[in-house]
């Protein structure tokens, strides 16, 4: 899935590209019990022929069900700014399921489904959206706490069709692959390379290449 969701990035439909930096920092752990929290905030900033901006804040509280399953509900604020001028500002309501997989033939193994409802300055209807991320890692070191090899494909898909852009079916495609690097205690900070393949209706294909890194906080 992550070797389709690459070619397809790289296909010659994708006549328009751009470079783009993320950082994000995200911490996360127990409040009490099962009850979980999840907190996290990315910058995004285009370094190509756009002077594009956007921040993504995302706070969410979750229930752990199991050792593998956890639930979460959570709202994002999402500012756009594109060429100093304020494009539009997203806020959106989401559910997520994440699962634990554990070890398997193609290494630890997992998986998030996530549900978002988006409300947009430029219209007036509500976009579903619904997102599948598969995630695998694995040790590329012997010690107890390995630098690992990670890869990871997202698949997106608008649920209807909104007056501010949105057109029902696939909405876009991102692959990562980099490394996720241990620091103190259970954090970890994960770099690498992303493509993000967005479908634009009656448009050919954007691919952004964008440089990842990202520190992970986890309690």
């Amino acid at each position: 899935m992550l070797a389709c969701g690459l070619a397809l990035a790289a296909s010659p439909a994708a006549a328009r590209d751009d470079e783009q930096i993320w950082l994000n920092v995200t911490a996360m752990g127990p409040v009490s019990g099962n009850l979980l929290y999840f907190a996290e905030f990315q910058a995004r900033g285009g370094i190509g022929d756009d002077a594009y901006r956007q921040l993504n804040v995302r706070p969410a509280v979750g229930w752990r069900i199991n050792s593998q399953v956890s639930a979460y509900l959570g709202y994002v604020y999402v500012p756009t700014d594109i060429n100093d001028n304020r494009a539009n500002t997203e806020n959106r309501v989401y559910q997520q399921l994440g699962w634990s997989f554990g070890k398997t033939a193609i290494g630890e193994l997992s998986s998030r489904s996530r549900l978002e409802q988006r409300f947009r300055s430029d219209g007036s209807d509500t976009g579903w959206r619904f997102r599948q991320l598969l995630r695998t890692v694995v040790p590329i070191q012997s010690n107890p706490r390995p630098i690992k090899a990670l890869a990871t494909v997202e698949v997106f898909a608008n649920l209807n069709t909104t007056d501010w852009g949105a057109r029902s079916g696939f909405d876009q495609l991102r692959s990562f692959v980099g490394v996720e690097i241990p620091i103190q205690g259970r954090s970890t900070i994960e770099a690498g390379y992303l493509n993000q393949a967005i479908n634009r209706p009656n448009a050919d294909l954007r691919v952004n290449h964008v440089l990842s890194i990202a520190l992970f906080i986890r309690r």
